[in-house]
C-alpha cells in the first residue's frame, strides 16, 4: 500500500536550496491527541545554569596566611640570593699602607671597611687618588668557566640550585593569588599542585646553601677570612645576615607546602558550599 501524507501534516520545503533539519515531534492537547510538525524549526538545546560557570572568589583566613607566606619566603629568598652578605670579612684599611699614630695604628673609622661576600658578588673599597675612596659591590663572575680558586665550583652549582628554587617559588606567588578565584589547575587543586611545588623548591634552595660551605677553603675568600679558612670553617669572617635571611626563607618555604594543606581544606569546607548555594560570588569565611 502506497504511504500518503496525513492532511494535517504539512512538511516544509526547502527554501534557496537550504535543506531543514528533521522536524521534530510533540504532543499537542487540544482536542484528540495528535501529532503534528513544527511550523517552524526551533533547535533546542540545554543551556547551563549562569551560576555554574560563574567564577566564585573564595577568601578564607587560611588560604590568605598562605598566600602571603609565599609572597614573603619567595622576597627573603631572592633578597638574600642577591646580596653579597653572606660572609663578612675582618676590617681593613683602605688604601696601600697602614696610618699609624705613636707607634700605633691609628682607629679611624672612616680609615677603614668590611669585605663581604655573597655567592655570585661582593663588597669592597677601592682605593682612589688622594683621599678619595668608594664602594664597589658588583658580581665577581664573568662566567662558569672561571677557575675554582676565583668562582667555586660548588658555588656554580649552588647558583644554580638557588635561581631554580627561586623561579619555582615565583611561580607559586602567580598561583596563590589565582588560587582566590581558579581551585583547579590541570585538573588537580590549585592547592595541592602549588604545595607540592614548594616542596621541590625547598629541596633545590637547601642543597643550595649546603654547598655554599664546601667553596670557603679557596682563595677568594682564605683572602678575606683568612689562610686558615677552609670547608665549613671560616677563620675570622662571620656569617652574614644575607645567608641567614635565605635560610629563613627556605624554611618558611617548607611551612608554605605545609600549609596549602589547610587551605585546600578550608576552600572546600561545608560552609564554603553552603555560601555557593546561597548564590553568594564573594566568599569570605574564617
Amino acid at each position: 500500500m502506497r504511504e500518503t501524507t496525513p492532511p494535517h501534516v504539512a512538511l516544509r520545503e526547502p527554501i534557496d536550496g537550504y535543506s531543514p533539519k528533521p522536524p521534530e515531534f510533540t504532543v499537542q492537547l487540544e482536542g484528540p491527541l495528535s501529532y503534528k510538525f513544527y511550523d517552524t524549526h526551533q533547535e533546542l538545546s540545554y543551556k547551563p545554569s549562569s551560576s555554574s560557570s560563574m567564577c566564585y572568589v573564595i577568601v578564607t583566613c587560611r588560604s590568605m596566611a598562605w598566600t602571603l607566606l609565599t609572597v614573603v619566603s619567595t622576597l627573603c629568598i631572592v633578597t638574600g640570593i642577591i646580596t653579597p652578605q653572606w660572609l663578612i670579612g675582618r676590617p681593613r684599611w683602605v688604601g696601600l699602607r697602614s696610618e699609624r699614630f705613636n707607634g700605633s695604628i691609628h682607629d679611624h673609622k672612616d680609615k677603614t671597611y668590611t669585605p663581604t661576600i655573597g655567592i655570585f658578588n661582593r663588597c669592597t673599597k677601592i682605593h682612589r687618588f688622594g683621599d678619595f675612596h668608594t664602594d664597589s659591590c658588583a658580581s665577581y663572575v664573568t662566567g662558569f668557566d672561571m677557575s675554582n680558586d676565583e668562582f667555586p665550583d660548588t658555588w656554580k652549582s649552588g647558583i644554580i640550585l638557588l635561581t631554580i628554587g627561586a623561579a619555582l617559588m615565583t611561580f607559586t606567588n602567580f598561583t596563590a593569588v589565582f588560587s582566590l578565584c581558579i581551585q583547579a589547575i590541570f585538573r588537580k587543586s590549585i592547592f595541592t599542585v602549588s604545595g607540592l611545588i614548594q616542596s621541590i623548591a625547598g629541596l633545590f634552595l637547601i642543597i643550595g646553601q649546603l654547598l655554599y660551605p664546601l667553596g670557603w677553603g679557596t682563595n677568594r675568600v682564605r683572602t678575606i677570612c683568612g689562610d686558615h679558612a677552609g670547608p665549613f670553617t671560616i677563620d675570622d669572617c662571620q656569617i652574614g645576615w644575607g645567608f641567614y635571611v635565605c635560610m629563613a626563607g627556605t624554611a618558611m618555604v617548607f611551612g608554605c607546602a605545609l600549609l596549602s594543606i589547610q587551605a585546600e581544606n578550608s576552600t572546600s569546607s561545608d560552609q564554603v558550599e553552603t555560601e555557593i548555594l546561597k548564590g553568594k560570588n564573594l566568599i569570605c569565611i574564617a
